[in-house]
Formats: structure tokens, C-alpha cells, sequence
């Protein structure tokens, strides 16, 4: 029984109780030590049953997911992840989830079995439950950051581009990043692992809250100042440069480092065509996916920056790039847009 991780299944369908308390138990090294059919429910079991992650759905009586997520990040900071419908409305929620401090969500089979039904829908909320119970969740919400004076330009030369790559901890690490960019930025190229269905509405997200324009990438979409490009889910990301402009290069080749959008595929991409004219940083998450390619814009000249274990709700990312040489410095997340900034300016000064 030790070393197991304790989960509590929160969900209104004794249907959906049932299926993920056995595809969670299914390799052994999870314990589902409860369920529970609605926060009213959850609440009262968190306490008598102290587990170490809650898999929460959104829709259900008496409170929702989000209002009760926000009561627990309020009042006993621990490691969510949310299980979410996907759709258009299911995608915004979950963007909020992880705004109010859930660590992940993995998307509900679907009935058409589009996703690959519920084997790789279990395989995935295992994984993603592994992940969170070793997330940070309370350094997180009990740091308190000291960000820089606001950054007055991000001007670069023509040609320069910023690069960034996250997995779990990202979505909001990306926002605390893009939050203190100014609009006249270069181009900025985002890979965030994330499934099809909700990078639109990320992008849309990261959009309404951020100085730059955010959208979902598209293939040969040219890039421009001030225009940040999120990978699309289950797509890679590459920049490329035909006819003097680059573009967005949008495919689904095989997965790379176990990833597509792959943040390796993006980083190699950028070393091939900017070189040094290019910044990147890494930050939170799980595996080495981006070490490799941050490592070789580094060998092309470019800065690099990884984000500091402190900072980061999982120090796996960053630290094997950190490990391999691939970074130029860390720092904490709301440190990274300032130092991506200066290396900017200092391309400015050698153009």
C-alpha cells in the first residue's frame, strides 16, 4: 500500500465513478480511497480521507466544479485535475479550471470513440494523475511574486523571434510570460501539450488577457510583430522561412518525445532558421520534451532560459534541460519575460 498515490473521484454519474475508479486503479500504484457525487460530498471526504490528488468534474448539483475548485485552492491548496467534456463550453471551463489552480485535465471519451476511446482515455488520466501527485501545488499558491517593473518595449529586429515550451503548469505559466511582453514584440512561437479541441480556446483565452494578439496557429500562416501562434493540439509547430518571410508550419508527422505539438520539433526549427536571432525559454513540466531542441538554439546562438525549480509546479522540463546544457540561465516564471526582453534588445544592438 505505501507509495501509492490516494485519489478521491469526484463525479455526479455513479456510471463515470465507477469507470475511473477502475481504469485508475488498473496498474496498481494509484488507490482510489474514495469517491464522492458532489462537492457538498467531496468536501467532507477530503477532510476524513486526506488524498493526494482529486479528479473533479465540472457539471454537477449543488456546486460546480470551477466554484468548488476555487474554495479548495482557497482553503486547502492540492493537486486537481479536471475531467471535462469536450466542447466548445467544456474547453472554456477548463481554461478557467486551470487559471484557478488545477494542475491538468484529460477530455471524457467520446461516444464516436474519436481519441481512441477509453484504453487511451485511461492511459492518459493515469499519467496525468502520476503527474499531479507530484505537482507543487502549495509553494504555488502560497508564493507570493515579485515581478519587475513594467516592461516598456519588446522591440526587436526583423527576423527575430521568441520560442516557448510547456506541458503540465503551462497554461498559466504562458500567461504569467506573455502578461509582461509588450505588443511590439517579434513573432512568439508557442508549444503547449495540450489534446485537440482545446488549444482554440487557450489561444482564445490567452487572447483576451494578454497585451499580444494570441491565436491557434495554422499552416503557412506568415508571422507577424506583436502575434503570438499557439501550436494546435495533436499538431506540431515549425517556423520556416520561404521567399524572405517566415510562416507557420503546421503538421501531424509522428510524435516526437512522445509529444505532438512537440516542443522539440518547434525549438529545432527555430535554431534552423533563426539562429541568433532567436530567445526561448522552457518551463513547467513533465519528461525532457524540449531540452534537446532548446539545446540546439542554444549552440546556434540564441538565448535561452528555463524556468527555476521554485517557480515551476513540476521541475521535469527545465530541469533536464538545465542538466544537458540547453540553458543560458533560470529564473522564476515572473522573472523569464524580462530576461527574454533584454537578450532582445541585445540582438537589437548587434542587427
Amino acid at each position: 500500500m505505501s507509495g501509492q498515490i490516494r485519489v478521491l473521484v469526484v463525479d455526479d454519474s455513479a456510471l463515470i465513478r465507477d469507470v475511473l475508479s477502475r481504469t485508475l486503479a488498473r496498474d496498481g500504484d494509484i488507490l482510489v480511497v474514495g469517491t464522492a457525487q458532489d462537492p457538498l460530498d467531496a468536501r467532507d471526504k477530503i477532510k476524513a480521507l486526506n488524498p493526494d490528488v482529486v479528479t473533479l468534474d465540472i457539471e454537477m448539483p449543488n456546486m460546480n466544479g470551477l466554484a468548488f475548485l476555487q474554495k479548495i485552492m482557497r482553503l486547502r491548496p492540492m493537486p486537481v485535475v479536471m475531467v471535462s467534456t469536450l466542447t466548445t463550453k467544456g474547453a472554456s471551463e477548463t481554461m478557467l479550471a486551470l487559471e484557478l489552480g488545477a494542475v491538468d485535465f484529460v477530455a471524457k471519451p467520446r461516444a464516436d470513440g474519436e481519441g481512441g476511446g477509453i484504453e487511451a482515455f485511461g492511459s492518459i488520466l493515469r499519467e496525468k494523475v502520476r503527474f499531479a501527485a507530484q505537482s507543487d501545488v502549495q509553494a504555488r499558491a502560497h508564493r507570493a511574486p515579485t515581478p519587475d517593473l513594467p516592461i516598456k518595449t519588446a522591440a526587436a529586429p526583423l527576423g527575430a523571434v521568441i520560442a516557448i515550451g510547456a506541458s503540465t503548469g503551462g497554461v498559466e505559466a504562458i500567461r504569467q510570460v506573455l502578461s509582461s511582453i509588450p505588443a511590439d514584440c517579434p513573432p512568439i512561437l508557442i508549444a503547449q501539450h495540450m489534446p485537440k479541441g482545446f488549444t482554440a480556446r487557450f489561444a482564445a483565452r490567452l487572447d483576451e488577457l494578454v497585451p499580444v494578439r494570441v491565436v491557434e496557429a495554422q499552416d503557412r500562416m506568415l508571422l507577424e510583430k506583436g502575434t503570438a501562434y499557439v501550436a494546435p493540439g495533436d499538431y506540431h509547430l515549425r517556423v520556416e522561412k520561404s521567399s524572405g518571410q517566415m510562416k507557420c508550419r503546421v503538421t501531424q508527422d509522428e510524435t516526437t518525445s512522445g509529444h505532438r505539438p512537440s516542443v522539440d520539433v518547434l525549438f529545432h526549427s527555430v535554431a534552423k532558421v533563426a539562429g541568433p536571432m532567436a530567445v526561448g525559454a522552457i518551463l513547467t513540466g513533465m519528461g525532457r520534451d524540449g531540452a534537446n531542441g532548446l539545446k540546439a538554439m542554444r549552440e546556434a546562438g540564441a538565448f535561452t532560459i528555463g524556468q527555476a525549480e521554485g517557480s515551476a509546479l513540476i521541475y521535469g522540463m527545465p530541469k533536464v534541460a538545465f542538466e544537458v546544457g540547453a540553458v543560458v540561465e533560470e529564473a522564476a516564471v515572473e522573472k523569464i519575460a524580462a530576461r527574454l526582453v533584454a537578450a532582445l534588445s541585445k540582438i537589437k544592438a548587434a542587427a
